[in-house]
């Protein structure tokens, strides 16, 4: 076994599909493989019972100093990719893929009545080349559904206007059972013809929602005519179709010469992703990582590492498909921001690819370092929230009662993004009758900062209610009232829509789902909440042992309280003896309580 630190490598590989590349100690390609699940494949060459391996393998292994991957979309992208990646560099583990005729292609004919059928060949001739098709039983599902949708034309007549006019053709047996038109007798017209190649065009490019709904009406019809072989047949093509894509984005004949790339960054580092595309194959990929020096601009970074790309690969590419028009003047290049198609697809999986290793690489960097990951987590609260400061002290608060009874507010603190537990706080309101959550509010949050103003402790840089304009305006009212409304951030937080308010602003802010600032948010918010909660249910529950405790004669509230702060619970109470109800109680009290738990049958 290598010496290779192997378990480091296969933190940084997803569960995803893709194309997995092995290199030497000197830099040079070994071999490349696919997978369904890049880390489940990759993983399993390094288990410790490699006797399972040939003696080549096991030479591969040892040889392992580097692993690089590129993920896609499905498992047929990887099938492709490492196929013309194969091709391209020729690894010496490989077996050496010389035949170029390894796809197949669906073709719809240049010709007037163009003919629909497969090939292995693509021919610049002005034909249409839809593919290719990991699965030829896929591909010959889709010719089916359109042979049997779509009466064509089979021959290869030289039909034209000429040629239809002097009658030169006869119809075949394929018009008499209706698997053809017969434009050649101009039965058809050209014009109706058309029409329906530009539907199967349509289906090809992947939009078969019409095909499903047609084989579903099939499918619905052959059962109510209790047809159930025609039914089973067309079910079994119908879950083909649903799982169907009709052409790759990782090679399409469309696309003959470009360089893709694509950039992610933050403010110490970038991160950037290249691919080559020749002759409608992706032949290199690559992601490359850029600390910034002189926080260098997005559009710096791109044009240099694509320049570097370039001479590396040695691309003569005219055509460049990027995320944003550089500022880069050379006539000789095209640069193509696609909004939709192949190209759009190009630049998708390329941006896949670099947000992927941007997110392990710094997953690394904060491991060795957890600062990392808290200052940038505060610098993304402050862009995202509009802070003029760091939230390293946030505070929030939350209400609980119970049908206006129990009313208690909580607070609690994060410091540095994370809970700061020992300086949690409860409050017992004070000032408000019934169900007044508005009023809660303003006591709990006067009282906390006052305190905190008389105790000189440091003001938090983020104060977060849980509710919505209401309970913001009664913080606010009582910042107000201390001075300090201009010292710190208030913002409220409503619970339907994750909606986020600030003081005097009618609308609201609505940040990401994904986003770690409304992460952050929700943690404080579920945290407050269960710290309220769990405080309200122990006052709750005291308060209901004590209304039972106090049925009791001779057992008034302050003996009731007695009990419970001695015993804790009414369980524990029922349970103890003559002797241990005697430390609390009198001798009267004591009798009266026995009787009570354990009346004698009459």
């Amino acid at each position: 076994m290598s010496s290779f630190d192997h378990k480091t490598a296969l933190t940084a590989i997803p569960h995803k599909p893709g194309v997995y590349q092995y290199w030497d100690a000197d830099g040079k390609l070994m071999y490349i493989g696919k997978a369904k699940d890049l880390r489940n494949r990759v993983g399993s060459y390094f288990n410790s019972d490699n006797r399972q391996f040939n003696g080549k393998t096991r030479v591969l292994v040892s040889k392992i100093r580097k692993i690089t991957f590129t993920i896609v979309d499905t498992e047929i992208d990887a099938w492709l990719l490492e196929n013309s990646l194969i091709k391209k560099h020729q690894p010496k583990f490989n077996i050496n893929l010389k035949d170029d005729k390894t796809y197949p292609w669906i073709i719809v004919k240049n010709e007037n009545y163009p003919r629909i059928y497969w090939t292995r060949k693509v021919i610049r001739d002005g034909s249409t080349y839809f593919g290719p098709y990991g699965s030829i039983g896929m591909m010959h599902t889709i010719l089916d559904l359109i042979k049997e949708t779509y009466p064509l034309r089979t021959c290869n007549l030289p039909l034209n206007d000429k040629n239809i006019a002097e009658g030169k053709f006869k119809v075949c047996l394929e018009f008499q059972i209706g698997n053809c038109k017969g434009p050649c007798q101009a039965y058809q017209t050209e014009s109706d013809y058309d029409k329906n190649i530009a539907e199967i065009k349509e289906i090809l490019n992947g939009k078969i929602g019409n095909v499903i709904r047609d084989v579903k009406g099939i499918i619905k019809s052959a059962s109510e005519e209790l047809n159930f072989e025609l039914a089973h047949q067309y079910s079994r093509r119908l879950q083909v179709l649903e799982k169907y894509q009709s052409k790759s984005t990782v090679v399409n004949s469309a696309i003959t010469n470009v360089d893709v790339v694509s950039i992610a960054s933050d403010e110490r580092y970038a991160f950037v992703n290249y691919l080559k595309v020749m002759n409608g194959t992706i032949i290199q990929t690559q992601t490359i990582e850029v600390k910034k020096q002189l926080d260098e601009s997005d559009d710096e970074i791109l044009t240099l590492a694509l320049l570097d790309f370039r001479t590396k690969f040695n691309s003569t590419s005219r055509e460049i498909i990027v995320p944003f028009e550089p500022f880069l003047e050379d006539e000789s290049l095209r640069f193509t921001v696609p909004k939709l198609g192949e190209k759009k697809k190009l630049l998708e999986l390329s941006q896949k690819n670099v947000l992927f290793f941007k997110k392990e690489k710094l997953n690394q960097y904060e491991k060795l370092n957890p600062d990392l990951r808290t200052d940038r987590i505060l610098t993304t609260m402050q862009k995202d929230l509009r802070l003029t400061q760091l939230p390293k002290h946030i505070e929030c608060f939350d209400n609980s009662n119970f049908q206006g009874k129990y009313p208690v507010s909580a607070i609690v603190v994060f410091k540095d993004a994370k809970p700061s537990k020992k300086d949690y706080r409860h409050f017992n309101v004070k000032t408000v009758e019934g169900p007044n959550d508005f009023a809660t509010m303003e006591e709990a949050v006067f009282r906390r900062y006052r305190r905190m103003l008389e105790e000189d402790q440091p003001l938090p840089q983020l104060i977060i209610i849980d509710g919505g304009k209401g309970q913001l305006s009664s913080a606010v009212k009582s910042l107000k009232l201390l001075g300090i409304e201009s010292r710190v951030t208030i913002i409220g937080i409503a619970k339907r829509l994750e909606e986020l308010f600030y003081p005097g602003d009618s609308y609201p802010l609505y940040l990401d789902k994904k986003s770690e600032t409304l992460k952050v948010i929700q943690q404080l918010r579920d945290e407050a909440h269960r710290f309220g909660i769990t405080f309200h249910r122990k006052k709750r529950d005291q308060g209901t042992l004590k209304t039972e405790l106090e049925q009791i004669p001779a057992i008034g509230k302050n003996t009731a309280d007695k009990l419970l702060m001695h015993f804790k619970s009414v369980k524990k109470i029922k349970e103890a003896t003559e002797e241990q109800l005697s430390e609390v109680l009198n001798k009267k009290q004591v009798l009266t309580l026995l009787e009570y738990f354990n009346p004698r049958a009459e």
